[in-house]
């Protein structure tokens, strides 16, 4: 099955910033496939949204494991024959997490397991599912999207957060390779920093909302012309 509409995959998106994104993706009359790795939340978060009146649909999808994205990958195949957006939302932040109160969240302190951990879904799983659904992106006006960080760049990098910091560091590099190897396609990649968001992740005392994370991802699936390469806080460059 081939769709005639824009296909849009967000992973990690039963709650928080991807949540929003699928709804938005959604409102701007895309089919949104709504991926997750806890598949009650993920069900329950597209029906959330189908009451809406959203078309939004629910798919498994472990970023960290090879062959639940390769099942991913098959699924979205049969059951639309494309991707016109994705949108690699899914992401951890467990520095310090073992030991409570420990200074693990310094680098002096770090373990590697976290740091491994962290890479496996934030940098890891984003190019497992790019490589996998690259085949289903038209070659012209297809869009990537990696949800990374201030806490990634390099000009204003500073303590703290080890794992974190590297993955998105990591991340944006994933970002600029793929644009350039991508550059003759057509295909956009581009990376966003959403700013500190009140989520799980984020915290209650986060200043932006939801919808204020992901206006900057929403903007670069559906804007006409957009750059590639770039990192965007706001709609706005910020440096690497």
């Amino acid at each position: 099955m081939v769709s005639t509409r824009r296909v849009a995959v967000v992973t990690g998106a039963n709650r928080g910033i991807g949540f929003e994104t699928c709804r938005q993706l959604a409102k701007h009359g895309m089919k949104v496939v709504l991926a997750a790795r806890d598949e009650a939340k993920g069900r329950a978060a597209a029906e959330r949204l189908r009451d809406e009146d959203l078309d939004v649909d629910f798919a498994p999808l472990d970023v960290s494991d090879d062959g639940s994205v390769r099942d991913f990958a098959r699924y979205i195949k049969k059951s639309f024959g494309r991707v016109d957006v994705l949108v690699n939302n899914a992401g951890i932040m467990i520095d310090g997490n073992e030991e409570v109160g420990s200074g693990a969240s310094g680098v002096m302190q770090a373990k590697i397991e976290t740091l491994r951990r962290t890479m496996e879904v934030n940098v890891y799983g984003a190019l497992r599912v790019t490589q996998a659904l690259l085949p289903l992106m038209p070659k012209e006006g297809a869009r990537i999207i990696n949800v990374s960080s201030g806490m990634g760049q390099l000009a204003e990098m500073n303590g703290g957060w080890p794992g974190y910091r590297i993955s998105k560091t990591s991340l944006n590099a994933l970002t600029r390779i793929f644009a350039d190897e991508l550059k003759e396609t057509g295909i956009r990649v581009n990376a966003i920093c959403p700013g500190w968001v009140k989520t799980d992740m984020g915290g209650a005392k986060a200043p932006r909302t939801p919808p204020q994370g992901a206006d900057t991802v929403v903007w670069l699936a559906t804007e006409r012309e957009v750059p590639t390469g770039g990192f965007f806080r706001d709609r706005k460059p910020i440096p690497w």
